[in-house]
């Protein structure tokens, strides 16, 4: 029987939502149960006015509201009053659970968790971890524990899946009180994705999870690489926090540790400012002047030389992670796209794997090329000997089937 569940992800200036019916499914499942609401409410806590969107799979057209949302307790009063005004009214749905979003849980959190007061206080001690994020994430799950005291309310956490890699993976080499006291560790981020597009993966090569190593290549604006040996991760790009990794679209990605005290020697910069501009004014925005890859490809093509780099690097970067990830698994089985940019940009996917031939990984031009199928797909060639995947990821379903099941 399918059952109801309201997915919310709480960002630092918008809500994005879904409403989802699911069946429960076994691993690899190609069910992804029905969407009977998607919706975004953004430039919450902003000047001006910003728009709530609400939309039915019917719909002609969605169900707007304008308004000056001051902040997440009133933009989730609009997403309620939404539903109640445009449907489908939640009052006559029997929610099983609504499912959280939550950036970081730490070394604490492996796997979704019911929220309860212990939790939720927990949660709040990893803000430092994550300060533009969790305290987002707090008031999405204040607010919807006052709106449904009597659904259960899950935390999903960016950060669970990864609580698998080896200790050798997830070790800093830093000194001893930066790791105990301050819990200093790689702790790695969109799991959700990673843990769903790695599952689908090994069904659409018809080969049991457990029995399957894959690479995952999340590239949206954020960006990172997970290795997946049989269905556990055990090594990804990011760390301490989303900066470490990938070229991404502002975020520098792996960097000399050495340069925040360099500038701040030589430019009189301090330690907040340089990790406002890596995070903010780095990647693809700092090399080519843009963070959105579709921009920097076209400046490339009219000749841009800064363009040019930039994809360089961004591609180097991905083509160095996928190489020391087929060391980490030892045996590939293959190498999966995802997110925008993965899904999307056939140019990054053939040039980040070119000269990966001898590992046994290459593009079919055709296959990788066409537009006519945007769904799950092989853009390798017949008979490879790792296939190459595009898996759109679906990390909102992921968030369902996990609340569900830690209310079963």
């Amino acid at each position: 029987m399918k059952q109801a569940v309201l997915v919310l992800n709480v960002g630092s200036s918008s809500i994005k939502y879904q409403l989802l019916e699911l069946e429960p499914a076994g691993e690899g499942a190609r069910e992804p149960g029905a969407r009977l609401a998607t919706g975004i409410v953004d430039r919450i806590g902003g000047e001006g006015a910003g728009t709530l969107t609400h939309k039915q799979p019917d719909d002609p057209q969605p169900y707007e509201v304008s308004d000056t949302f001051a902040d997440h307790e009133q933009a989730l009063a609009a997403v309620l009053g939404a539903f109640r005004d445009a449907g489908p009214d939640l009052a006559k749905i029997e929610l099983k659970a609504v499912g959280h979003r939550v950036v970081h849980g730490g070394s604490e959190f492996i796997q979704a968790t019911v929220i309860d007061d212990a939790v939720l206080a927990k949660v709040t001690e990893m803000i430092p971890l994550a300060p533009l994020h969790n305290p987002a994430n707090i008031t999405g799950i204040e607010g919807a524990r006052r709106a449904f005291p009597d659904v259960p309310q899950v935390a999903v956490f960016d950060t669970a899946f990864h609580q698998t890699l080896p200790e050798a993976a997830y070790t800093y080499a830093v000194p001893s009180e930066w790791r105990e006291r301050y819990a200093v560790r790689r702790y790695g981020f969109h799991g959700t994705s990673h843990e769903y597009v790695s599952r689908r993966a090994a069904a659409i090569l018809g080969r049991p999870v457990a029995e399957t190593n894959v690479i995952v290549l999340h590239l949206g604006n954020g960006a990172s690489v997970s290795a997946v040996a049989g269905g556990r991760s055990v090594e990804t790009s990011m760390g301490l926090t989303p900066l470490e990794g990938l070229v991404m679209g502002t975020r520098s990605g792996d960097i000399d540790p050495a340069i925040p005290a360099y500038l701040q020697r030589v430019a009189g910069l301090d330690s907040a400012a340089v990790e406002r501009e890596l995070n903010r004014s780095s990647g693809l925005l700092g090399l080519a002047g843009s963070n959105d890859l579709r921009d920097v490809n076209k400046k490339a093509d009219a000749g841009d030389p800064a363009a040019r780099l930039a994809l360089d690097v961004y591609r180097h970067r991905l083509r160095k992670y996928i190489g020391a990830y087929y060391a980490v698994l030892g045996r590939v089985d293959a190498v999966v796209f995802t997110a925008g940019v993965g899904e999307n940009d056939p140019r990054t996917r053939s040039q980040s794997l070119a000269g990966l031939e001898r590992l046994g990984i290459a593009v079919d031009d055709a296959r990788n090329e066409s537009t006519a199928d945007r769904g799950e797909r092989f853009i390798s060639p017949d008979g490879a000997e790792v296939a190459v995947l595009v898996v759109p990821t679906d990390e909102e379903i992921e968030i369902a089937r996990q609340a569900l099941g830690a209310v079963s």
